[in-house]
């Protein structure tokens, strides 16, 4: 009968600790289906040849705060205090330089690489040979939601990216723009646009 006992409390051991990895390997799924991979290197390169650098963090606890100095009753704040609302956190990167494409194109090589892995989709690709400037947008989606968002931003003598994490509302998203850090893309316009290529095509 003790020897049965101790059978039984192995078995029931053995098949907890199953149950709690299976439990572990399911949370990181789903850690990984709701927060889209993209790693932000530290640009220690760029920072050294930048003669103005911005690096901003804020996560979802900083958000919160940073929510509480907007003032709701501006249209700029209220619109932007709306979209951070759904968000988990806001990255910025942001590079200027006193001479013209200062910054490797290995840098903005190793994001793009990121983004063309599974889970991320190209939503905006802007090219100005005028200007010599470049906007990429990509977007993650979440099941049918967008849980991610990527901005890079070249011009001859400026590099910005930015990452949000969190639900996105895209007809909002231009209500970012010159808060927490974004600076001014156009992404009214950009995005704008695209949307009306897709419905374009769909006739």
């Amino acid at each position: 009968m003790h020897i049965d006992k101790m059978y039984a409390m192995k078995r029931n051991t053995q098949f907890l600790a199953a149950v709690t990895a299976a439990t572990l390997l399911l949370c990181s799924a789903v850690a990984t289906a709701a927060d889209p991979q993209l790693n932000l290197p530290n640009f220690d390169t760029l920072a050294a040849k930048a003669s103005e650098s911005v690096t901003i963090t804020l996560d979802s606890a900083l958000l919160g705060m940073a929510a509480g100095f907007l003032d709701a009753s501006k249209p700029e704040d209220a619109a932007a205090k709306e979209i951070i609302s759904g968000l988990k956190g806001i990255y910025v990167r942001n590079y200027k330089f006193d001479e013209a494409f200062a910054y490797p194109r290995a840098e903005l090589d190793a994001m793009l690489k990121q983004l063309g892995t599974p889970g991320w989709k190209q939503l905006v690709q802007v090219r100005s040979r005028k200007e010599q400037s470049n906007v990429d947008i990509y977007i993650s989606m979440g099941g049918n939601k967008p849980n991610g968002l990527a901005i890079i931003a070249s011009e001859p003598r400026e590099l910005t990216i930015v990452k949000i994490v969190g639900s996105i509302d895209m007809q909002k998203l231009h209500g970012l723009e010159g808060q927490f850090g974004i600076p001014k893309l156009g992404l009214e316009e950009k995005t704008g646009d695209k949307d009306a290529e897709k419905k374009d095509k769909a006739r």
